[in-house]
């Protein structure tokens, strides 16, 4: 028998006792680093797994679109997530606009969560939704340069990153693979590059198209661009050089997928500079 209790859950079922005491133990180490351990039932277990991480895509489907409606509106992203993430019952992680979020996790358990819903009858709309606006984000990064160059036939497009986040060789769900495909059907050459995914993305799914260049280092996909896109915030990114860029290209056009740049300094090296709701 487990009775409730205001602070605790007091187990009184000494078999229960006996396996909660083992788990205690052999997760100690965990403990003592400040991580809590919690006891539930298997499938309290499997629905906090799947809403916990739909619950991050959810965040951040959220701030993209508030990123969205900053642009017609006149804010500032950075400055509206900065505010509301003050507010301790929100946060400031999982607050940064940008072209969404890829990987394996999120989408698999949202869509699972919106699977277990079905089972049950029962309908996460609110899920099917975080999966609907993170998908058009993907791709919102290339309408924006299609605003500033109609016509992509023939134009070079230096794309840095390609990884669904930096640290990673992971492709699964990365916008990159949207973006890209939008830049080939539109007839651009695209000269990619990402520090360990470069041949494994183009290999895995453009290994068909003439017009993707893998490039050997970050400024080699620049030469003679008319555009640089950034999908992935790799650290090596952060800090590059502007005047061997603003030398290497052949436009001035930078857009910025992850926000990752001070707009001013970017605009006062020379170049046309859009973000992401700023």
């Amino acid at each position: 028998m487990i009775i409730p209790a205001k602070s605790a859950i007091i187990v009184t079922d000494k078999a229960i006792a006996i396996k909660h005491a083992a788990l205690e133990k052999l997760y100690q180490p965990f403990v003592r680093t400040g991580k809590p351990i919690m006891f539930t039932d298997i499938k309290s277990a499997e629905i906090i797994k799947y809403a916990s991480n739909s619950f991050l895509g959810m965040k951040i489907s959220f701030i993209n679109q508030v990123a969205n409606f900053c642009e017609l509106a006149g804010g500032n992203i950075r400055h509206v997530a900065k505010g509301i993430g003050l507010d301790s019952r929100i946060g400031p992680r999982f607050l940064q606009a940008g072209i969404g979020y890829g990987g394996s996790c999120f989408r698999k358990d949202i869509n699972a969560l919106i699977q277990k819903g079905k089972d049950y009858n029962f309908d996460f709309s609110i899920l099917n939704e975080v999966e609907a606006v993170n998908e058009r984000q993907k791709e919102r990064l290339f309408h924006k340069l299609k605003d500033s160059i109609p016509n992509l036939k023939g134009k070079k497009v230096a794309v840095w990153g390609l990884t669904f986040k930096p640290r990673t060789d992971d492709l699964r769900d990365a916008p990159s693979i949207p973006v890209v495909s939008k830049l080939l059907e539109s007839g651009a050459h695209v000269q990619a590059f990402d520090p360990i995914a470069t041949h494994t993305f183009i290999d895995s799914h453009f290994r068909k198209h003439r017009k993707i260049t893998p490039s050997k280092t970050s400024y080699d996909a620049l030469k003679d661009a008319d555009a640089l896109l950034l999908l992935t915030e790799w650290d090596e990114f952060r800090t590059v050089d502007l005047k061997k860029i603003k030398k290497l290209m052949k436009g001035n056009l930078v857009l910025d997928g992850r926000n990752i740049y001070d707009p001013n300094v970017i605009r006062q090296a020379g170049f046309e500079y859009i973000g992401i709701g700023i």
